[in-house]
């Protein structure tokens, strides 16, 4: 029988808890599904400067080809968490989601993020609302995600809806690789995409956050069932996004914000990349600098669905996909 001191028992108690203790600390990893583009700025900040990691939580982020698989998968426990549009949320939870899902009245939002930076970019070839008569438009789904802001702003426009067709082409970045081979006459496009098109010749045609005025674009989504279960990974969520807004919004980190911007956009050259910054980092139209809620906007997004979602919509209580408790916890008052 071997006979320790109680020193060295305790030397050899510590050492075997150890590899126990550092695992109970290991960051929580949350599946995030989000739509590809620049207005992830956030979560790739957080990313790289560990603000997640403080928070007790690491990010392992998946692009989605479009809303249906963001939201039908999310719904079915293949991911966590969703950056996604506040619509989305709101159709599946109604049953009036583009795809049949079980389980949809479990989605929940977290926590907000902007208002959506939505403009409706055309072909070079439009220069109004007349040109678009006869052409068709692009959206991701048919009845979810952005496609009836469009519409309204077809409305606006002056048109009537049968003057124009729209077409499914997937999330955002295959509507923009799309529009570029014009393919259709225009689309919906969240920025930067759009400063992207436009050094390409491309014309902004409208601004939907004119056009409706407030109104919830990106929310952070998850299961309420999940939540409940993994509530400090909402919560370290929350903060670490929030922790990566503060960062990008100091001016004091502008060239390497810019650098971490081109770094996951390739594709964007330096002047883009400055008109990025300029326009998702407006002082008062740019990312939420605390992710929070807009209700306005939410109740904004409740009407144009009441007037474009199937007959006898009638949606009035934008509490009814929220929980709030998680977003206070993180950054209480």
């Amino acid at each position: 029988m071997h006979r320790f001191t109680l020193p060295r028992r305790a030397a050899l108690l510590g050492a075997l808890a150890a590899p126990f203790a550092a695992r109970a600390q290991a960051p929580r990893t949350i599946e995030l599904i989000t739509f590809p583009g620049g207005f992830n700025w956030p979560i790739w900040v957080g990313m790289e400067k560990r603000a997640f990691e403080r928070h007790g939580v690491r990010i392992n982020l998946t692009p989605t080809p479009n809303s249906v698989f963001q939201l039908t998968n999310l719904i079915g426990g293949r991911f966590d968490m969703a950056v996604t549009a506040i619509d989305n949320v709101i159709a599946y939870v109604e049953g009036q989601g583009e795809a049949p899902a079980a389980d949809a009245a479990d989605l929940v939002v977290v926590m907000g993020g902007d208002n959506g930076f939505l403009r409706l970019v055309t072909v070079p070839e439009v220069t109004s609302f007349a040109d678009l008569r006869g052409k068709e438009l692009s959206v991701d789904a048919l009845t979810t995600g952005y496609a009836f802001v469009l519409r309204k702003l077809v409305e606006v426009g002056g048109l009537r809806q049968d003057e124009v067709s729209y077409v499914r082409a997937g999330g955002v970045l295959q509507r923009y690789q799309a529009l570029l081979e014009k393919r259709h006459a225009g689309t919906l496009l969240i920025s930067p995409f759009e400063v992207q098109a436009e050094a390409q010749g491309f014309r902004v045609l409208a601004d939907a956050a004119r056009a409706l005025g407030a109104y919830q674009g990106l929310v952070g989504a998850t299961r309420r069932s999940w939540a409940a279960q993994n509530r400090d990974a909402v919560i370290g969520y929350i903060r670490g996004t929030v922790d990566a807004l503060g960062w990008l919004y100091d001016p004091a980190n502008r060239a390497e914000a810019l650098a971490i911007l081109r770094r996951n956009v390739p594709t964007m050259n330096e002047a883009v990349a400055e008109a990025s910054y300029r326009v998702l980092l407006d002082p008062t139209g740019g990312f939420e600098r605390r992710a929070a809620l807009d209700i306005p906007g939410i109740r904004t997004v409740l009407q144009v669905r009441n007037q474009f979602g199937p007959p006898a919509t009638n949606l009035t209580d934008p509490m009814k996909y929220l929980d709030l408790s998680f977003y206070r916890a993180a950054l209480p008052a």
